[in-house]
Order: structure tokens, then sequence, then C-alpha cells
């Protein structure tokens, strides 16, 4: 794993804190709307927060996820980036899942397409904030991670 490779101090831990932040902080805004409107925990009917359909367990999905991206992001570093990348991928995942489950009864999080769309575009940025300046095929020399992968004499 790449995660010793990158200095505490290193330019590169702004960016994956302003991505966990501003995912985190998005997150929280609409579980804390969510909730405060007091949709059904498993409700399914046509229930928008932000423009996006929405019940209770999504709401607090959305704060566990929110906080744990907001805690990264004040961690900073090589958490912040390992830690936005894995909810990078999960969101594409909760985004192909969502899509499968449109229009059945499993649906139990309310998803209109919407809300796929919205967890394809946020799990796309938040992999992109996570793996920038951790992979590319024209490292810099001086980056941490190509000096890892590239061992001089």
């Amino acid at each position: 794993m790449l995660d010793e490779h990158l200095p505490v101090d290193h330019r590169l831990s702004q960016i994956y804190r302003a991505g966990a932040a501003g995912g985190g902080l998005f997150l929280i805004v609409f579980g804390v709307l969510g909730l405060m409107h007091w949709i059904g925990f498993f409700a399914t009917g046509a229930h928008r927060v932000l423009g996006l359909n929405g019940n209770g367990a999504l709401s607090v999905a959305s704060l566990i996820v929110g906080g744990v991206l907001l805690a990264a992001a004040g961690i900073g570093g090589n958490t912040a980036s390992s830690i936005t990348m894995l909810f990078g991928v999960a969101f594409l995942v909760v985004g192909f899942a969502g899509l499968a489950a449109l229009d059945t009864r499993f649906n139990f999080l309310a998803f209109r397409i919407q809300n796929v769309l919205f967890s394809f575009l946020v799990g796309l940025l938040l992999v992109t904030f996570g793996m920038y300046g951790r992979v590319s095929g024209s490292l810099p020399h001086d980056n941490p991670y190509w000096q890892s992968r590239h061992p001089g004499p």
C-alpha cells in the first residue's frame, strides 16, 4: 500500500482534505434536512430534499458517511485520501445497486434516477479527489508516490 509514502505535510493533503470535507458537508446537510422533514424511516414515496428523493434511512446513512468524511478531512493526508477513495467506490456501487432497485420492492432507500446520477457523480468526484497525485502515468519525479515506485540509487 502506498499510505506510508506521502509526508504528512505534503501539499496534496490539502486536496484530499478539500474533497473529503466538501462531500462530507453536503451529506451532513442532506441528512439533517431529511431528518427535519421527518420522512418515514423506510418510506418510498416522493419525499424530496435538495432535489433528491430520500427517507429516514438514507438521511441517517448520509449523516454517518458525512461524519466519517469530515473526520477524514480533519485527519488529512493519506487517511483522507484512502477514505475518500473508499467512499467514492462505495458511492459508485450504491449507484449501480440503486439503479437495479429502481421500481422494485428492494428500493428501501427510496432512490429515484436523480439519486442514482448523484451517487455516480459524487462517487467519481470522491475517487478523483482521493486518487489525485497518487496514480497517473505522468507523475512528476519529485512526487513521493513516483519515488516509492522507482527507487533510485
